[in-house]
This record gives C-alpha cells, structure tokens and sequence, in this order.
C-alpha cells in the first residue's frame, strides 16, 4: 500500500541527498508520470525542468507558463511520488519581493522539497546583482521558515550564459563570489549552469562550500570524475525530454514511410505497465 510521506520528511531526505558523498543524478520530468517512472526504478528524488514543463504545455520557456498552470502541475507531481521533489521555478514569477514571499508560499503548499532559484532577468541578458539576489534568496528562506518548511534553495546563476563580456576568468571569479553571497544569504546549493571544466568546478566546490549542481551537457568529466571533484549533483535539464522526443520522433518518422510496425507492437511498456505506476494512486 502507498503510504505518503510528510513534506517534512521529504524535506530532511532531499538535504540529506546532497550531503552522503554520493553523486545525485536527476533526470529532470515534466509530469506525474515521470516521477512515479523514476521512483519505480529506484531514484530517491525526482527535479522538474522549467524547459519541459513549458514546451509540454505549448509554452516557450522563460516564466511564460501562467503560475497558477504551474502550480496545478507541480501539485500532481509531488501527489504521485513518496519521494521529494524539487522544482525548476526560475526566478520566482515575481516583480517584486512581496510577491515571491506569497509565491513561495503557494510553492509551499504543493509539498515540494526543493527548488531550482535563478539570477536572471527574463526577457533581457542580464542578472540581478549579487546584492539583489542575495536579498531574494534571504525573503525565500524566511518565508519558508515561517510556514515551518526547510524548502532547500538550490541557488542557480547564470553568470556562463549571460556575462559574455566577461572573460574565462572573470566569469569563474564572478560565479564564485555569487555562491558565496548565496551562501551567506542562505542557499543550500549552488548551481553554476553551463560550468563544465573540471579545474574549474574543483575550484568552485572548494571556494563556495556548497552541494554544487551541474548541467549535463557535452564536455563534462565523466561521472566517477565529478564524484572525486566532490560534484554533489548533475541534471538533465530539458535533456530527458528531449531525449524522449528524439525516440518518438524517429519512430513517427519511420510510420510516415510505413515502416517500424514491430517497434510500436514489441515495445516492452505496455498499457498495464503504465496502469500499474500510477495504480497505487
């Protein structure tokens, strides 16, 4: 029988995640069903993606899919899973401080363990300033005390996107006084996005002391590399999803010219597969 956990629980376990000198690897979804494929196959959290929830949802990314839509969404993610989720909610869907506050709130309340917290400004190349964003990552942490939740603030900056007229160097220098403001500030992780060298991720986790995050992209160390770097986590991104489009597509493809017939009647998911992952519900 599902029995489910507390979101204090969920809490405690997804710290604890980033902190058992074992590499976390999310595979970020977009969907209840995801999350009960991943808890099926034995992943201990599961991580939501800004990327695939909005272009799921005929939206482009960047806080373009209403709030009230994510929240609907995320409710019914963290209601299928007995494990913690965390959620990419990019920079908050908030103008102003008063109104992430009441956001997190409403996040809160969904039952997540955790969320992906980011320094960009949308629609423009450019980030808060690190005393900007120190201040909201602060607001968040508050907040969540005060609703008696350890929301675990994985703090993401872009500085490796949108400081392109800064150097190699400078970019590093940037990102590492911006983990330590976060930090300071409260955050519980730090998520240097789209850093992939590996003297310079070893850099950052001694400098900032935080569980540190990276995107899987091409270039990494490889995964026993990461782990003796002291890497605490890797996601996907919108790389799952697209890795599951990739598959649909070259089998749609393959249908248009009357082929892949067997593909389609061998596939061993069957309906009663996916019946029984969302059963205990």
């Amino acid at each position: 029988m599902f029995i489910q956990s507390s979101r204090s629980e969920k809490e405690k376990q997804f710290h604890q995640l980033h902190h058992n000198d074992q590499l976390l690897v999310l595979p970020n979804i977009w969907n209840a069903l995801g999350a009960r494929l991943l808890e099926e196959i034995g992943y201990q959290a599961v991580a939501t993606a800004s990327a695939s929830i909005a272009f799921t949802n005929g939206y482009k990314d960047g806080e373009k899919i209403p709030f009230d839509e994510l929240i609907f969404i995320l409710k019914r993610i963290v209601k299928s899973a007995n494990i913690p989720v965390t959620a990419d909610v990019e920079s908050g869907y908030a103008a102003n401080n008063s109104v992430l506050k009441e956001n997190i709130k409403r996040l809160i309340d969904t039952g997540i363990a955790g969320i992906n917290f980011e320094d960009s400004k949308h629609d423009e190349q450019k980030l808060f300033s690190k005393e900007e964003q120190s201040e909201k990552i602060n607001v968040i942490k508050n907040t969540a005390s005060d609703n008696g939740s350890s929301l675990f603030v994985n703090a993401r900056t872009d500085v490796f996107i949108k400081q392109n007229h800064l150097s190699k160097e400078e970019k590093l220098a940037e990102a590492i006084g911006r983990g330590k403001a976060y930090k300071d500030a409260g955050a519980d992780g730090f998520y240097p996005i789209f850093l992939k060298e590996k003297e310079s991720l070893k850099i950052v986790v001694e400098e900032v002391m935080l569980p540190v995050n990276i995107l899987m992209l091409p270039g990494i160390p490889d995964f026993d590399e990461l782990k003796e770097i002291g890497v605490a986590r890797i996601s996907l991104g919108p790389g799952f999803l697209k890795y599951a489009i990739n598959s649909m597509k070259i089998i749609a493809e393959k249908l248009f010219h009357y082929q892949g017939m067997e593909e389609i009647t061998g596939n061993p998911v069957t309906t009663d597969y996916l019946k029984n992952l969302i059963s205990e519900k």
